[in-house]
């Protein structure tokens, strides 16, 4: 790319949220600045209160390199760890990346490209789980599969086109400002969330396949199943904060969860047979399951077991999810404004 060229793209900030990552975080960190990106670029950590070695790491990054700063994000919370590193950065072009996700090569040439080609207010791609164990090539493979996570083309891919959300994203940073940035209310969903208020804006939300962000899953059951418990009851927040923005994919974990419970309660007191709702779910997922190749012997035989408890846990948030959590968020000031000086600490 010849110099005129690079002076004419807009310098980029990379913001990342951070808690308890000392196992990705330097890695992550180094594919942001392996990118090959003629415009300038920074990348502002927001450091939560982690108990392992993510703050050490993180100061030794900065140390390295003058374009990795950090500031402090004391709640610990994704939202307002991602205002708080928006406030501290200072490009008109923000791009989103979590601690544990590795960006592909070309992403931020391609998503500065997308921004002005499509005019959007925020593009992004696909999320694409990839394990290291035999348990996360298990999750990775549910989180990628229709019978996993339904139709959402940031899970499984698709055209290029508008979407309701993609996964992470590059914004404009005049969007986030007009926007406030992220509702520091949720906790989970803050994405979509976002992404619900740009599109009642008329901003427009670009899923493209080019875009690739490499994720972790979880490392265990139980973290999986907490994981998507807070997915299923966040998303039950979303659909009360913002009324008709409920789809029937976010109905068909409760449903399948409802099922399985009835199944075997009536199976039990009244005949057998209601016992096949429980059976037909578990066929389901098996028989779905030997459609993932790529996968040995044992990860094969895990992830039905993924499935499940992806499935189960994101129904039991959504059926549970308190009322005053909505209220709270109904009843909250709307999201902090977005501080255009930056505040960032050494």
């Amino acid at each position: 790319m010849n110099t005129k060229a690079a002076e004419e793209l807009p310098a980029v900030s990379v913001i990342m949220p951070v808690l308890n990552e000392e196992r990705h975080l330097r890695t992550a960190v180094r594919r942001i600045l392996e990118q090959e990106y003629a415009g300038e670029l920074e990348v502002v950590i927001a450091l939560g209160p982690s108990a392992d070695r993510t703050d050490a790491i993180a100061a030794e990054l900065a140390a390295e390199d003058p374009r990795v700063r950090t500031v402090p994000n004391p709640t610990g919370r994704t939202p307002a760890g991602l205002n708080a590193a928006i406030r501290a950065s200072r490009h008109p072009v923000v791009v989103r990346v979590d601690g544990h996700g590795l960006l592909t090569p070309g992403y931020i040439a391609t998503a500065v490209r997308l921004l002005d080609e499509m005019d959007a207010a925020n593009v992004g791609g696909i999320m694409h789980a990839e394990g290291e164990t035999d348990w996360e090539h298990a999750v990775a493979a549910a989180m990628t599969s229709k019978i996993g996570v339904g139709n959402a083309a940031f899970h499984t891919g698709g055209l290029a086109g508008p979407a309701e959300t993609v996964y992470l994203g590059a914004f404009r940073r005049e969007v986030l400002e007009q926007q406030g940035g992220y509702n520091e209310e949720f906790i989970r969903a803050q994405d979509w969330e976002l992404n619900y208020r740009i599109r009642q804006a008329g901003g427009l939300v670009w899923f493209t396949p080019q875009l690739q962000v490499t994720y972790r899953p979880r490392p265990s059951v139980r973290a999986l199943a907490k994981q998507y418990k807070d997915y299923g009851r966040w998303r039950r927040v979303v659909t009360r904060y913002h009324r008709g923005s409920v789809n029937l994919r976010y109905l068909a974990p409760p449903t399948a969860l409802l099922a399985v419970l009835a199944g075997l309660v009536l199976g039990a007191a009244l005949h057998p047979a209601f016992l096949l709702l429980p059976a037909g779910y578990a066929a389901a997922i098996v028989l779905g399951s030997l459609r993932s190749t790529g996968l040995s012997s044992k990860q094969h035989l895990l992830l039905p077991l993924a499935l499940g408890t992806m499935h189960m846990s994101w129904g039991f948030g959504f059926l549970t999810s308190p009322r005053r959590l909505a209220r709270t968020v109904i009843a909250s000031t709307a999201p902090a404004p977005i501080d255009p000086k930056p505040t960032p600490t050494p």
